[in-house]
């Protein structure tokens, strides 16, 4: 895949926002634990930035996934991890579902007005008793005319406390299939009986607010229901396919930042009469690091060229996703060394990478996931769906 003068010019627009509006107040938001979802998201929607790959009768542009790929690497120029990751679950984790098999009324309600930036989404997954094994969800959704009643909770909710609404997996039906009784709901933060419960302190991420989320008795129409009851499983495993490729994009700039970073801090940094780059294994882990990167990104473009042709992306997605999650820890790691009572400290930025990049590895599917995916996929164990 090549990135056209279409991609291109996106691209400018895109780095001219995060050099002006976003990153001059990167480390505010950090010291906060929050950013405020609204007025970036609001402006974000004025470039047109939240809909690139959403359909245009409801404001997106229509345009193919490369477009939503290049607007995730592009992010990767903010200065932190936790704000890309916002816009990850605005574009890319909350919303395809919803944009690809959403009723017309549904998609004009929420999916719109979370293009303009105007509604800040969020998505309910993972539970304290289910993060990577998706189908032991234990949140209900019990039918009561033509409405859902929910009860359970969700936790790791990226955006949670400014969400105005979730994309929620609940259980809509026994539990004789784990996997065909899920549904896919939207839950607006304000009905009554959602609560916030608590902001979660982290080690990284920090400018992203997460938080847990409690459902009692909450009672939202069935038309609130995204596509065929039961079928919401197979709907968050295609947005898996999705924020999977989203991750591994919106971190190649961060992994290329801190190397670069630490080449010019390298070079000016001296120790024993000479500066440390001059070291063959500073300069030679440093080519290596970067060949990495390089590598990852082309397997990155390989799965988003077969993904707008219409293929199923899992295997490579899962791939990519292992691969980024180890990746990153390498790089901030092994930099961070070279930074050496520096990189120790909160401040710099490749000590940020090395918080907020652990992550990686965990959300979205922690690794031992992704190789049990990759694993069945290629036949070496269990079923190969």
């Amino acid at each position: 895949m090549i990135y056209g003068e279409d991609h291109l010019a996106l691209q400018r627009t895109i780095d001219r926002f995060v050099d002006a509006e976003i990153n001059p107040r990167v480390d505010e938001w950090e010291e906060a634990s929050a950013f405020p979802a609204h007025e970036v998201f609001r402006r974000m929607g004025e470039l047109g930035l939240l809909g690139l790959t959403k359909p245009a009768q409801y404001g997106g542009a229509g345009l193919d996934y490369s477009f939503g790929v290049l607007l995730a690497e592009s992010i990767g120029r903010i200065r932190c991890g936790g704000v890309p990751m916002a816009i990850g679950v605005q574009t890319d984790m909350a919303t395809p579902a919803l944009a690809r098999f959403g009723s017309d009324s549904l998609r004009a309600e929420f999916l719109t007005p979370a293009i303009t930036g105007e509604m800040v989404a969020c998505i309910g997954v993972s539970e304290p008793d289910a993060g990577s094994d998706v189908a032991a969800i234990r949140t209900t959704a019990r039918s009561d005319g033509d409405d859902y009643v929910i009860n359970g909770g969700k936790l790791w909710t990226t955006n949670g406390s400014q969400a105005d609404w979730m994309c929620c997996l609940v259980n809509t039906g026994g539990e004789a299939s784990i996997h065909r009784n899920k549904s896919l709901v939207i839950v607006p933060m304000t009905t009554r009986g959602v609560t916030v419960e608590r902001k979660l302190r982290k080690i990284g991420m920090n400018a992203s607010d997460t938080a847990q989320i409690s459902f009692d008795d909450v009672r939202v129409p069935k038309r609130y229901r995204i596509g065929d009851e039961g079928a919401g499983f197979t709907y968050q495993m295609l947005q898996f396919q999705e924020e999977r490729l989203w991750a591994i994009a919106a971190n190649l700039r961060p992994m290329e930042h801190a190397i670069e970073t630490t080449a010019e801090y390298a070079r000016a940094r001296q120790i024993f009469g000479k500066p440390v780059l001059e070291n063959q294994v500073v300069h030679f882990t440093l080519a290596e690091l970067q060949s990495e990167v390089e590598a990852l990104r082309s397997l990155l473009y390989r799965a988003t060229q077969a993904y707008v042709g219409g293929s199923d992306v899992t295997l490579l997605a899962s791939m990519g996703k292992l691969k980024a999650g180890r990746l990153i820890r390498e790089v901030a790691d092994r930099c961070l060394q070279y930074w050496g009572g520096m990189g120790f400290t909160w401040e710099t930025p490749v000590s940020r990478l090395y918080r907020d990049g652990r992550l990686l590895s965990i959300g979205g599917g922690a690794d031992e996931v992704m190789l049990s995916i990759i694993s069945r996929r290629l036949g070496y164990a269990g079923s190969n769906r």
